[in-house]
């Protein structure tokens, strides 16, 4: 596969327009063959076939344009291939002009639609370079999401009950009330200063970090069922939590470390995100501003597919109804109380 866009590919193909809220870089493309610069010994002719001649300023002016990882191979290991592309876009586009084709009213409609492009990334260009993040705006952003910055470090024992996705085959199925007998039971031993890992191994019913000692590692927020996460969380480092019900059994955990996240590691993200929700809300208040009207009939979703008839041939037909929505479910979590 080819490391670098072919350009004629991007001369002919139309110019991408705005995705998301960002308009999409330009295609490497000139439509008129440019007028030669002076010739002068910093600015060399590196290609010529008949008229036509190709400044180094101005091939390098077009790799430019093309995206970063593709600049690096075209001044590089690809710059014959990307001089080959390039002259062939050349002399297509001299071609074209001697068919009138700049004229044609499919070729007009794009250029317009490629200038309002280049001008539009021009302007956003500007709205990005008039931004400014200061400290203050990052320690407040940083504080008001702390949340997502926090871990737990814990470990825990499971004992499962019937019909529990981690109940082990083979090993002797407990109903609720023994399976939270004999949590209560474990629990009693750790704090009597029993091993937790040497019981972990024993008896857990999370085989996963049953081999590991009950170890789970550190997780944040949203990654464990919320009856676990809310019981680890709250507890204090070292402190052994009274047993937990979730989906899978009863759990003991134990947990081990809280942390947080150092607003050094996480800097670079926070003045991402904050740059782009500046520029999201500039773009949103531009289109407010210009008080925006949305023919609804053109842009009203497509209607639903009918439904399919079930019976036999025959037989009168009878719609089946769509079966009522129901609120979106949490993704199953492993035995261990993790989200997949």
């Amino acid at each position: 596969m080819r490391k670098t866009t072919i350009i004629i590919a991007l001369a002919l193909a139309a110019p991408a327009v705005f995705a998301q809220d960002k308009p999409a870089a330009p295609a490497a493309m000139q439509t008129t063959p440019a007028a030669a610069p002076a010739t002068t010994t910093g600015d060399p002719v590196i290609i010529s076939a008949g008229d036509l001649i190709v400044h180094k300023s101005e091939f390098e002016a077009a790799i430019k344009t093309l995206p970063p990882e593709y600049q690096t191979f075209a001044l590089g290991t690809g710059k014959k291939q990307f001089a080959d592309d390039f002259l062939r876009m050349k002399l297509l586009a001299a071609e074209g002009m001697r068919n009138n084709l700049q004229n044609d009213p499919e070729v007009v409609s794009q250029l317009n639609l490629m200038k309002e492009n280049l001008v539009a990334t021009a302007a956003l260009k500007k709205i990005e370079s008039g931004l400014t993040v200061t400290d203050a705006d990052l320690k407040k952003a940083y504080e008001s999401n702390q949340r997502e910055y926090e871990q737990v470090k814990a470990r825990h024992i499971l004992i499962a009950f019937k019909g529990s996705a981690a109940a082990q085959p083979g090993k002797k199925e407990l109903t609720d009330a023994e399976a939270k007998a004999k949590a209560d039971e474990i629990r009693k031993k750790l704090v009597a200063g029993a091993d937790f890992a040497e019981l972990a191994k024993k008896e857990s019913d999370d085989t996963g970090s049953g081999t590991r000692g009950g170890d789970l590692g550190s997780f944040g927020h949203a990654q464990m069922v919320e009856e676990f996460e809310k019981a680890a969380f709250a507890a204090k480092a070292g402190e052994i939590t009274p047993v937990v019900k979730t989906q899978y059994g009863y759990h003991i955990i134990q947990v081990q470390e809280h942390n947080t996240t150092p607003m050094a590691q996480v800097r670079d993200t926070l003045e991402k995100n904050l740059r782009q929700k500046a520029v999201k809300d500039a773009l949103e208040a531009m289109k407010e501003k210009s008080k925006a009207t949305f023919d609804q009939a053109y842009f009203a979703p497509p209607p639903a597919p009918k439904a399919e008839s079930m019976d036999a041939p025959g037989e009168k037909t009878k719609v089946i109804p769509a079966p009522a929505s129901k609120p979106a479910t949490k993704p199953a979590p492993k035995s261990g109380g993790k989200k997949q």
